[in-house]
Order: structure tokens, then C-alpha cells, then sequence
């Protein structure tokens, strides 16, 4: 088809006419006219931490993210429950060993607060949760709240281990609807 700048127009302008929210963002002064400019920063970061060495880089990565953007920062952990090979109705393990996990799993939630408002972040709300599997918790999470980015950790496996034990940073990454920052050490 040959080029006509009347054709060219009238797609620009449609294009104009409807702009796309492509992420979760906030409008902020640009200069003390009192102009404003959209920001590429998301307005709420999910942090996603299980208390590893690597999860605490992605920590102070996330608040040092939300100070420098003023985005509000959550932070989640979730910890071990049930077990995968357990049948219904038959439970190998005891409410006592339910309830020492969740103790460890709080702990291991208020430590990873400390340091993230350590850093000089606030945290605007912890998460905790023990009964799903922790791929679908933070992608659900994240949806839940709006967050317009997921900050986590990884292990690094690979190889044999990462096939056979999967990847919860490779699953969110699939299946989160917003970006996702692995850090690795």
C-alpha cells in the first residue's frame, strides 16, 4: 500500500484517542508549575521472601525500589504447610507441628520486616500465608492488591533440581500480571 500521510494521521490520532494503562502508576509533580508527568514507577511493590540469603538482597533491593519511587511496599512470606503428598483426610502431621510452623513462619515474616524498614522503608502491610503453595500465594497476592511489581529472590538452581523441584520464581514469572524482579546474589 503506498504511503499517504492522511493515512498516517488518522492512525496517530486514533492511537492518541485511547491510550492504554499499561501499569500500575501514579501522576507526581514534575516542576513547581505545578505541571504533571506520568511515572514509569509502580505505586505498590510486592515483596516476596522466604527468609533466604538471596531473599534478603531482594529485601533491601525492594526498599531501596520504594524509597526512591515513594511506592508503597508490601511484604509476604509463606510458609511451610501441609505437606503436597498428603491424602485427604489423613494427616501425618500434628497440630502441634501446624502450629510451631506457623511460630517459625511469623518469625521469619517480622524479621524480614525489620530489615526492609531497617533500610528506611515502611512497610505498608505483612502478609503471611502456610496453606498455599507459594507460587499461586504471591501471584494472587499481587493481583489482590495492585501491585505493579513482584521483587523476590532466587536460589539459582539448576539443572537436575531445578527440573526436579521447580522454580517459584520461574512460575511467577510466567504468571504474574505485572513485572517481576528476580535478584540474585
Amino acid at each position: 500500500m503506498p504511503y499517504s500521510p492522511k493515512r498516517l494521521e488518522g492512525g496517530f490520532s486514533e492511537l492518541r484517542a485511547k491510550p492504554r494503562e499499561v501499569a500500575s502508576c501514579r501522576r507526581e509533580a514534575s516542576d513547581k508549575r505545578g505541571e504533571h508527568s506520568m511515572s514509569i514507577f509502580p505505586t505498590k511493590i510486592l515483596l516476596a521472601t522466604d527468609g533466604s540469603k538471596e531473599a534478603s538482597l531482594a529485601a533491601t533491593t525492594a526498599a531501596d525500589l520504594a524509597k526512591s519511587t515513594s511506592s508503597e511496599l508490601h511484604v509476604l512470606h509463606v510458609g511451610a504447610g501441609h505437606p503436597l503428598y498428603e491424602t485427604s483426610g489423613v494427616s501425618g502431621i500434628t497440630e502441634e507441628v501446624l502450629d510451631a510452623q506457623r511460630r517459625e513462619a511469623q518469625r521469619v515474616l517480622d524479621e524480614q520486616v525489620r530489615m526492609v524498614e531497617g533500610a528506611g522503608a515502611p512497610v505498608e502491610e505483612s502478609h503471611l500465608n502456610i496453606d498455599e503453595r507459594p507460587d499461586r500465594t504471591i501471584v494472587h497476592l499481587s493481583e489482590d492488591i495492585g501491585a505493579g511489581l513482584i521483587v523476590m529472590g532466587s536460589r539459582g538452581r539448576g539443572g537436575i533440581r531445578r527440573a526436579l523441584m521447580g522454580s517459584v520464581s520461574d512460575a511467577v514469572v510466567r504468571h504474574a500480571h505485572c513485572p517481576v524482579l528476580v535478584v540474585r546474589e
